[in-house]
């Protein structure tokens, strides 16, 4: 169970990041954050993933300057070959990367930041987790794209989703894989509490 020393605010808008953390006993308010997410040149997937949850969750914390209250900001990416896979830009880009992952393992990178809305304090970190997904056929990706499901999502696919007959082993956290990873939150949260 996670215990924010505050009221939390998540600085997103996904439902699977929501649905985590209401699985961890907390109901955040949900305030997404408008930040560029175009990967800058030359940026490492975990460079890229905690800038932008930082940027996130301190863009959403400036809205609330003073408040007795605490932003979470996420980003998830997925890294095959040093390759970052966002979100699909349409159905043939879903298609690239399911093609691209399949019989392969691949890394799901996700940075998490906290920012204490009325101090301003800021820590982070990071998780990583490496996923192994069997061998797709063209039939396969064509039909689980048709779904829609992988169009919203980093790599193209959800581990808690139809992909879940994709995978066939991880090693690290789960949580991660779906989106924000609970340990680490934890982690972060008895950071921010603790002393500076």
């Amino acid at each position: 169970m996670l215990r924010p020393p505050a009221p939390l605010v998540l600085a997103s808008a996904s439902p699977r990041r929501l649905d985590l953390l209401r699985q961890a006993g907390v109901e955040p308010a949900v305030e997404p954050a408008d930040v560029d997410e175009t990967s800058p040149p030359g940026a490492t997937p975990e460079s890229l993933a905690v800038g932008l949850a930082r940027t996130k969750a301190q863009e959403v914390a400036a809205g609330h300057a003073g408040e007795d209250l605490v932003v979470l900001g996420a980003d998830t990416v997925v890294v095959v070959d040093g390759r970052i896979l966002g979100k699909p830009t349409d159905a043939d880009d879903a298609a690239r990367m399911l093609s691209a992952l399949s019989g392969r393992t691949h890394h799901v990178v996700t940075g998490v930041a906290l920012v204490d809305a009325r101090t301003g304090r800021t820590v982070d970190g990071l998780a990583r987790t490496d996923v192994r997904m069997r061998h797709l056929d063209a039939e396969e990706v064509a039909a689980y794209v048709a779904t829609g499901e992988p169009l919203d999502k980093a790599g193209a696919y959800g581990i808690q989703g139809l992909a879940a007959v994709f995978v066939e082993g991880i090693e690290g956290d789960y949580t991660n894989v779906v989106g924000l990873p609970l340990p680490l939150v934890d982690v972060l949260l008895r950071q921010l509490d603790g002393p500076a």
